[in-house]
């Protein structure tokens, strides 16, 4: 617990050490909060549900705010996990059917053209990789170990180009600022319109490939505590219109 503790503040103190995630011109680009949760009423379950709906709100969302990117979603409380069953199975058992659907978001997506250019924000070696291929999935997947005054940590990176992790292997050094991944198109992605699902991880466990990044929302304060706020790293919520 208290390890989770320091790594925020390192974060926090090595904020400037950090390269860009993706390519923002803070002059020229515009970004902008995009919230999913329920209580945005203009995002219906019609338009989750359906893949070409989703991907033309996301879109229209973009092109109304002129926006380069849409991002949001860290501890997001969101109702459209119900378009994958997916997300009614329990994280630590897949064949397990739990009563409380997974629904809290732990990470921050990153919504943008497919193929947008994805960046190391620090050096890392690979961990892991994998194309989780389930409906409402990651897809293409990669986890980044690092190392920060002697504290260890990983950046997971989810819904990928499949061409992201041809030939890649475990134990290979990224360097910071290494164009490493992009946005995958929704038949390699999940099936979701075209984002990254960046997220922070203390502990891996035994998990490779994958680690949550939706959990129950009795599991919150758990999952929470393991995946700080990502824009530690990602540092682009100040810039938000």
């Amino acid at each position: 617990m208290v390890h989770t503790d320091l790594l925020v503040e390192l974060l926090q103190n090595h904020s400037d050490d950090f390269s860009t995630v993706v390519p923002f011109n803070k002059i020229t680009d515009k970004i902008v909060a995009l919230n999913l949760s329920k209580t945005n009423t203009a995002f219906t379950e019609d338009i989750y549900s359906d893949e070409e709906k989703f991907e033309a709100f996301i879109n229209q969302e973009r092109k109304k705010n002129n926006a380069a990117y849409l991002i949001g979603g860290y501890r997001e409380h969101r109702e459209m996990y119900r378009r994958s069953m997916l997300f009614d199975k329990n994280a630590a058992d897949t064949n397990y059917s739990s009563i409380e659907p997974r629904s809290l978001h732990l990470g921050t997506d990153i919504w943008g053209d497919t193929g947008t250019k994805i960046f190391a924000p620090l050096g890392g070696m690979v961990h892991s990789f994998a194309y989780n291929n389930n409906f409402g999935d990651y897809g293409a997947t990669i986890i980044l170990q690092h190392q920060l005054k002697t504290l260890n940590f990983y950046t997971l990176y989810g819904h990928l180009a499949l061409k992201n992790i041809e030939g890649l292997r475990k134990g290979r050094f990224i360097t910071r600022g290494e164009n490493f991944a992009n946005f995958g198109p929704p038949q390699e992605n999940g099936h979701w319109p075209p984002h990254l699902h960046f997220q922070i991880i203390m502990d891996m466990g035994i998990n490779e490939g994958d680690y949550p990044g939706v959990c129950k929302i009795s599991e919150a304060q758990k999952y929470l505590h393991n995946s700080p706020d990502g824009d530690l790293i990602l540092k682009l919520n100040r810039f938000l219109n």
